[in-house]
């Protein structure tokens, strides 16, 4: 269940990625705050009526920065939407839906994300869509027409990335052909899981939806032990702009 999810943001002269603000549900109501990393940049502009910093606000519907990234039920292809997302009819709520898909749209330079939390019994799991697909050479996209559920995937520390150096581009075992790459965001768990919990690592393909969008096409699933002292989204950037004990509330209707 997803408890909290992320947006950030990327500056676009540095290029680099800030989380900038934080939504939740809270007793049925959707609850965004700002958080320290919309203050590292003198370029980040403020989401539209939610324009101070030090506001928490709260709304009965979903803020439209965050709704206008869903497929509208309306739509002739929402059931085959939730389908490539391995959702069955009717058991998604928005923030699910958002955290799986990223809520990324082309025209612009934000991303969603959801914080993990530990299982019931001690695990980090998290679903996420292959990415880079179409930027594949030679045969590996038709390749990933054939991949069926459960068949392993390992991740590779692409180093020497010349966009960013924390990619982690993910390949399969036997024979070895390179796939796509994980999610920027996923990127530091990565790491962190293949070398803390190198044991209980288990990256596969949970799904291959062959009449989806390339974005949609490879749905993965990460599965570890969480290791002692994993404390993911907890650097100052993450944290919200208002202290606990204090903070205006600003109720925004419709």
């Amino acid at each position: 269940m997803t408890s909290a999810l992320f947006l950030t943001w990327q500056d676009p002269e540095t290029r680099n990625w800030y989380p900038v603000g934080r939504l939740t549900v809270e007793n049925g109501d959707y609850v965004f705050v700002y958080t320290k990393g919309a203050e590292a940049s003198p370029r980040f502009i403020t989401f539209g009526s939610m324009n101070q910093l030090n506001v928490k606000y709260v709304s009965k519907v979903l803020f439209p920065l965050f709704a206008n990234r869903l497929l509208t039920k309306s739509r002739p292809e929402y059931n085959r939407y939730l389908n490539w997302m391995g959702f069955h009819h009717g058991d998604a709520n928005p923030l699910e839906e958002l955290a799986r898909t990223g809520g990324e749209r082309v025209t612009d330079s934000l991303q969603i994300y959801p914080c993990p939390t530990k299982t019931s019994d001690g695990k980090y799991v998290t679903y996420f869509f292959c990415h880079g697909i179409r930027h594949l050479r030679g045969g590996s996209s038709q390749e990933i027409v054939k991949f069926e559920s459960e068949q392993k995937l390992l991740p590779m520390f692409d180093l020497l990335n010349p966009f960013d150096e924390q990619a982690v581009a993910l390949r399969t075992s036997d024979p070895a052909m390179m796939i796509g790459y994980c999610p920027r965001y996923l990127a530091h768990d990565v790491r962190e899981l293949a070398s803390m919990a190198k044991a209980s690592f288990d990256l596969k393909v949970e799904l291959i939806n062959h009449d989806a969008p390339i974005q949609f096409r490879l749905l993965c699933r990460l599965t570890a032990t969480w290791p002692d002292g994993f404390n993911p989204c907890s650097e100052p950037a993450f944290q919200s702009l208002i202290p606990r004990s204090e903070g205006q509330t600003e109720r925004i209707v419709g």
